[in-house]
């Protein structure tokens, strides 16, 4: 009987050692987000380090950037950032926990965390690709949706689709 518990009380520390994340909790929707060139990029993009940007084409944001019959911002918009060393690192900002379109993750300034304003989950989209930090969404394991940034195939200067 001592054997069966010691094999029952292992396999439940293995099993509860392995911690995954979701990142599919977002329904998936077109994305196809083109800087055409360095200025563009520049101006519109995430040309620095800890830096962001929101992107939502039905509500035209950012303003003034220019919107094409092609461009797609996915399911919430596309939540554009600079990762700590400057890398461009994109997520859907719809909140996996709530799980709809006009449930956005905002940036704070100042903890430079991405959180929502409805569920109060906190995201790290600096430096740990999306990974829950806090909330709801940390005990779920939901991490943000991410999407693919990098030089266009079409003589875009960067894009950002899905991956």
């Amino acid at each position: 009987m001592t054997v069966i518990r010691l094999i029952a009380l292992l396999t439940l520390l293995v099993m509860s050692g392995c911690h995954s994340v979701e990142t599919d909790r977002i329904p998936a929707a077109p994305v196809y987000l083109p800087f055409n060139s360095s200025g563009e990029w520049t101006v519109y993009g995430t040309p620095g380090a800890v830096s962001w940007r929101l992107f939502v084409k039905d509500e035209r944001l950012p303003v003034n950037y220019a919107y094409t019959a092609v461009s797609m911002t996915g399911f919430g918009g596309i939540l554009l950032c600079g990762d700590v060393f400057g890398a461009p690192i994109a997520f859907d900002a719809a909140c996996p926990v709530e799980c709809r379109r006009d449930v956005r993750v905002e940036i704070d300034s100042e903890t430079l965390t991405a959180r929502c304003p409805v569920c109060g989950s906190e995201y790290d989209t600096f430096s740990n690709f999306g990974y829950p930090m806090a909330g709801k969404a940390a005990s779920l394991g939901y991490a943000l949706k991410r999407y693919y940034v990098g030089a266009g195939h079409s003589g875009e200067y960067m894009v950002v689709t899905r991956l």
